[in-house]
């Protein structure tokens, strides 16, 4: 799993121009004299191919040590503090959760349910493929680990069967960005750190944009398969159907321990995390049988790799928030934008843009930790509810996954289906859409994403 953040590290200096201009003059004209060298320390430490993480911590200590006098007991302390939260726990178990059903067999029984539901109709693999990422989404949180557990299954298929491979890996890599969207999800946990808001009602707030989002992809694959005339499958009998449900119900049976757990309070979203991480354990060791003990300490080591490098990531980005917040920056940003009369329709658009630019050159979990605490106190004072907000972001995240230059999804689909990043970028493109018009949808159309928090109490 480790190897999946490294794209985030090599960036194309042609592509990072727009956002180091923008990042440079938003400053300058919000804070100017030294304020503004922190972000153009920052960029121009990215621009050297430096990984993000990394890049923070140096911005962080090299103005801190130079242009202020915070003593160093504060930066030490605060490197304990920041990653302290009881909510930042949550990750490394939905990543361990991930893992076991990844390799636990999970994915296989989800895919011959779904297809057993959608594979009679027009493109039935490709809407099997987006039924399946959705299933497997509710239970693992990260959306790379979406498109390996599902694509590695379904493309070789789909394939088989007489599918252009771009129209197999169009599906896998878009619908497997749901993995961070419909809950539990890890960039909503990291929202939830870098903002102070609930992790509960992000959860819930994220299940109608979630089905929402998937019924759109699977609209668009449906409407594709039909136009070109791609296969379809026997429509499967009702035993069938049975069949394949039983054999995937303890898998589909964790989507009822989460949510349910949550919204009956008996247990909070990191309780939630560590019950899945428990529970995925003994549903691919001892009930499906998949994964033999002998390969335990390999599923151990690559969770514990890749919640390593996210804690990394969240400890220099927490820095980089202090800093920003002893500099006032926020502050004075969220001033200069409302004294230029920009209203939440506007702002909205702005943070799209702004979203979708960083997702060029930047990971979703940098962006979210760097960009929030910036955006947030903005869109506060213009009364953007924070639930909505995260849903925003989240959406936005998505998208980023699915693009050229980082999206971390077109490599993990290109280590799978074996195509370039070219190819596969001509690939997602009629899903890609989609799935912007609905980021315009849901940006603005905040019931979407509040109705069912607010109807559970939760706001």
């Amino acid at each position: 799993m480790s190897s999946l953040m490294q794209p985030a590290n090599a960036r194309p200096i042609s592509i990072k121009v727009p956002l180091v201009l923008l990042a440079i003059l938003a400053v300058t004209a919000v804070a100017g004299g030294n304020k503004a060298l922190i972000f153009c320390l920052l960029v121009g430490l990215m621009l050297t191919g430096m990984p993000i993480s990394i890049a923070l911590g140096l911005t962080v200590l090299t103005f801190l040590f130079t242009m202020t006098e915070v003593p160093i007991e504060s930066v030490a302390l605060k490197l304990f503090t920041g990653i302290e939260k009881f909510e930042i726990m949550a990750i490394p178990f939905f990543i361990l959760a991930g893992n076991f059903l990844t390799h636990g067999g999970v994915a296989r029984r989800m895919i011959n349910f779904a297809t057993s539901m959608v594979g009679h109709w027009h493109g039935g693999l490709g809407l099997a493929g987006v039924m399946a990422c959705a299933l497997f989404a509710a239970v693992s949180g990260s959306s790379p680990a979406t498109v390996v557990a599902i694509g590695a299954i379904m493309l070789p298929a789909m394939v088989k069967q007489g599918f252009p491979p771009r129209f197999g890996a169009g599906v896998i890599t878009t619908s497997g960005a749901l993995g961070i969207l419909i809950p539990p999800s890890i960039v909503m946990v990291m929202y939830s750190v870098a903002t102070n808001t609930s992790v509960g009602a992000l959860f819930m707030a994220g299940v109608i944009p979630g089905l929402m989002l998937a019924t759109l992809l699977g609209v668009t694959t449906w409407w594709r398969a039909r136009k070109n005339n791609y296969p379809r499958m026997p429509r499967a009998s009702w035993g069938e159907r049975f069949k394949a449900l039983r054999e995937s119900f303890w898998g589909l049976l964790l989507i009822v321990v989460v949510m349910g757990g949550i919204y009956k309070g008996l247990f909070t979203p990191t309780e939630a995390a560590a019950m899945s991480a428990v529970y995925a354990f003994v549903v691919a060791v001892f009930v499906y049988r998949d994964l033999p003990l002998k390969r335990l300490p390999k599923v151990l080591l690559d969770s514990a790799s890749m919640s390593a490098m996210l804690l990394y990531i969240i400890t220099n980005a927490v820095l980089f928030s202090f800093l920003m917040t002893h500099e006032n920056i926020p502050q004075e940003m969220a001033d200069w934008l409302l004294s230029m009369g920009l209203g939440p329709i506007a702002f909205l658009l702005a943070v799209n843009a702004l979203l979708l630019l960083a997702g060029n050159v930047m990971e979703p979990s940098s962006i979210v930790l760097i960009m929030a605490p910036i955006l947030f106190p903005v869109a506060m004072k213009l009364g953007i509810d924070p639930v909505h907000f995260g849903i925003v972001m989240t959406v936005n995240m998505e998208i980023g996954m699915c693009h050229p230059p980082v999206g971390l999804n077109l490599y993990v689909a290109s280590g799978v289906t074996k195509m370039g990043i070219t190819e596969l970028t001509i690939a997602v493109w009629p899903w890609l859409l989609t799935m912007v018009v609905f980021l315009v949808l849901v940006t603005y159309v905040p019931q979407i994403s509040l109705w069912l928090p607010r109807t559970l109490g939760m706001l």
